[in-house]
């Protein structure tokens, strides 16, 4: 067998290759050894995660079946970004196992030298390779901006996203490039079981804070022009992973892109949200928004009710909201939170597919889910049916819905929504 050998952590935290075992795959339903087509040399900026209460399961080689590897701990790769994971990693948990943080865990095995994960590559920007961030330039750009802009709150907010967190998004924007960030809102109207800016629940921690204010028109404004007017093909996008939901300051964001709308016609003003208001949405389209981003895990809705957890709107409204935007001319991105095991099945693929249609989606980025997989199970259900492989489903949506991008990141779309609106 040729498979990657089995990697795992020693009781003194060094990592290892396994002499005997080979690396094992959970896809959702089973345990079983990596086709050769999912595996990748694990890509550059990739992290390496230990498994906390959990031995790992490795595949026999003469016996091609899984066994449990007793004494060492589990370990797991999360692939960068632009990167969806093909698989989890197979493991069994201890009975004093914690939750695991709110990251996207990958099998991990070693052949030839390298690591290596089951993944494949959904987007060709590198807007967030790691290699393209020095983070005493950002630090130096990010000083002297807040001292040229010292009464702008979202700018200083930016800077500790980008300097104690890492945010790649508040980052690029302190360097002048791609997409800049305007996070506004405090409070959410989803409950998610993964939220990333408040602990979800007990024993899982959020691996950042949550805004703590909500900006003025004009200190987004600001940031927003200042970004469209020194950026190529630049993009501003409301919702971001340090906020709750945006449509719940939706009077301030439709004042926002008004200023934003009459100081420049460039640039694409984007939305990412749950899509929970679509009479705001519809507001926020004749301030001048150019596109929306729909998250969703499921297009079935006791999938997507068990994860969001909605408060005061449904699944249908996310799907109006998206019609909305088409109806303007306006494009529509659906964030799929990907989950291998529940949205690479038939019922799912058939809803999803369905879903696409009926917001109107122009493009799909295929983001991984970040969240324990055995909280995410325990949440939504453990038998949602064969699955049939995260590639193949790709292949299916494509198939069933002409004309459908797929990628990882918000793409600049002004030129296209212009064309669209002439066009009507």
């Amino acid at each position: 067998m040729n498979a990657p050998a089995l990697m795992s952590c020693d009781s003194r935290g060094g990592m290892f290759d396994h002499p005997f075992y080979r690396m094992a795959v959970f896809d959702g339903r089973r345990v079983r050894p990596p086709r050769e087509d999912e595996l990748v040399p694990l890509p550059a900026g990739s992290d390496v995660y230990l498994l906390a209460g959990r031995e790992p399961l490795g595949i026999h080689p003469e016996t091609g079946g899984p066994e449990v590897v007793r004494g060492v701990t589990a370990v797991s790769a999360f692939a960068s970004p632009a990167w969806l994971r093909l698989g989890h990693p197979a493991a069994v948990k201890g009975p004093d196992a914690p939750a695991l943080p709110l990251y996207a865990y990958a099998p991990i095995g070693w052949r030839r030298g390298r690591f290596w994960t089951t993944a494949v590559r959904v987007d060709r920007s590198n807007r967030q390779d790691p290699r393209r961030f020095d983070r005493r330039e950002i630090g130096r750009r990010a000083k002297s901006l807040c001292r040229s802009m010292p009464a702008n709150r979202l700018v200083a907010h930016l800077e500790h996203c980008a300097l104690v967190y890492g945010c790649r998004a508040a980052q690029n924007f302190f360097l002048a490039r791609e997409e800049c960030p305007l996070p506004t809102a405090r409070a959410c109207n989803s409950r998610c079981a993964g939220c990333l800016s408040l602990a979800p629940a007990a024993g899982v921690c959020a691996p950042h804070d949550r805004i703590a204010f909500t900006p003025t028109p004009d200190e987004i404004a600001e940031v927003a022009c200042l970004h469209i007017g020194r950026v190529p093909r630049p993009v501003v996008s409301f919702g971001q992973g340090c906020e709750g939901e945006p449509l719940t300051v939706a009077d301030v964001l439709v004042e926002a892109v008004r200023l934003i709308r009459r100081r420049t016609r460039s640039g694409t003003v984007n939305l990412n949200t749950n899509g929970s208001r679509p009479d705001a949405v519809a507001r926020l389209c004749e301030a001048g928004l150019d596109s929306i981003r729909l998250s969703v895990n499921s297009f079935r809705r006791p999938t997507y009710d068990a994860y969001y957890r909605p408060h005061g709107y449904a699944l249908a409204d996310v799907i109006e909201s998206g019609r909305t935007v088409r109806a303007t001319g306006g494009w529509v991105s659906v964030n799929l939170l990907v989950f291998p095991g529940v949205s690479d099945t038939d019922a799912d693929l058939a809803a999803t597919t369905d879903g696409l249609r009926a917001c109107g989606a122009d493009f799909v980025q295929m983001r991984n889910l970040n969240i324990d997989p055995d909280v995410y199970l325990d949440v939504v259900g453990r038998d949602h049916g064969e699955p049939v492989g995260l590639s193949a489903a790709m292949a299916g949506m494509r198939a069933a819905v002409p004309g459908l991008r797929f990628g990882y990141f918000n793409p600049p779309v002004r030129s296209v929504v212009i064309a669209r609106r002439r066009a009507r």
